[in-house]
């Protein structure tokens, strides 16, 4: 009776799974290309150590207590940039929640009532190319306080978007959703929650994942002119004061502020993938 050898294939050890696994293959293009640009950036700035610092030196220099102690509090504007983060974050929820809460209910009226989309479509497209920062000093006028004109701020610049991909999703909607609701005779209440917001959701979402985007950058420059605490602020104060590591600190606030704008956007996104498929 002969023994089959086993081929010098099968003799080897089975290959890593985890190098090819979906999780990978998805972080690979990511950690390569910023691994490069950080690279880049600190042979960029080699030999030049009064000038604008590298990767390295930027978290040397905010490692304490900016990176180790995010959320210290020392009383007054004295706060750790976690701390600064959240006072943002804040003022954004409440200016955000009232631009989708009044932006979707605005959208959903033009979009459904031609008077009103003819009327109002020459002043929602003057509006909505003004800056953000021209809004401070009527916000200011009007609310004598600066965390009231920043929300206003957030408010008038997040709007737009919702009202607009609102009214379009509603002008979107096929002719034949609108021809079975009257052949069945449903109700206003039946047909706005069967087949109005299903059909506009996607565009509500696209609106809205827009519109969180612009909140956050109204909120970053409006707190830098004019705030009490917040990452802008954190960004203006750390200009104002110079010194060595001033820089640095402007960097590491530039760095987390796009973080939280990213998890921000993929949050909404994320929600809106949801409804989606819950509508389904």
């Amino acid at each position: 009776m002969t023994t089959a050898l086993a081929s010098p294939r099968s003799l080897r050890r089975p290959r890593a799974t985890w190098l090819s696994s979906p999780l990978v293959n998805q972080l690979k293009a990511p950690v390569v290309c910023i691994g490069l640009t950080l690279l880049v950036w600190q042979l960029l700035c080699l030999g030049n150590a009064d000038g604008f610092p590298g990767p390295i030196q930027v978290i040397r220099q905010t490692w304490d207590p900016y990176i180790s102690k995010p959320f210290y509090d020392d009383g007054g504007t004295s706060k750790g940039i976690g701390l600064q983060i959240l006072i943002s974050l804040q003022r954004v929820a409440i200016g955000y929640t009232l631009a989708a809460v009044i932006g979707i209910a605005a959208g959903m009226a033009i979009g459904l009532n031609a008077f009103l989309r003819r009327g109002f479509d020459p002043l929602i497209q003057v509006l909505r190319t003004v800056p953000p920062l021209a809004w401070l000093p009527i916000s200011l006028l009007l609310l004598q306080q600066a965390d009231s004109a920043a929300i206003f701020v957030i408010f008038i610049t997040a709007v737009w978007p919702i009202v607009i991909n609102t009214a379009v999703g509603i002008r979107e909607i096929p002719q034949d959703y609108t021809n079975v609701a009257r052949v069945l005779r449903l109700r206003k209440r039946s047909y706005v929650r069967d087949i109005l917001l299903p059909a506009t959701a996607p565009y509500v979402f696209t609106g809205l994942r827009i519109s969180v985007g612009l909140a956050w950058l109204a909120i970053v420059a409006a707190e830098m002119l004019k705030a009490d605490g917040g990452i802008g602020f954190f960004i203006w104060d750390a200009y104002n004061a110079g010194g060595d590591s001033s820089t640095s600190q402007i960097i590491l606030a530039i760095l987390v502020v796009g973080l939280v704008g990213l998890a921000l956007d993929r949050l909404v996104g994320l929600v809106g993938d949801r409804v989606a498929a819950g509508g389904r």
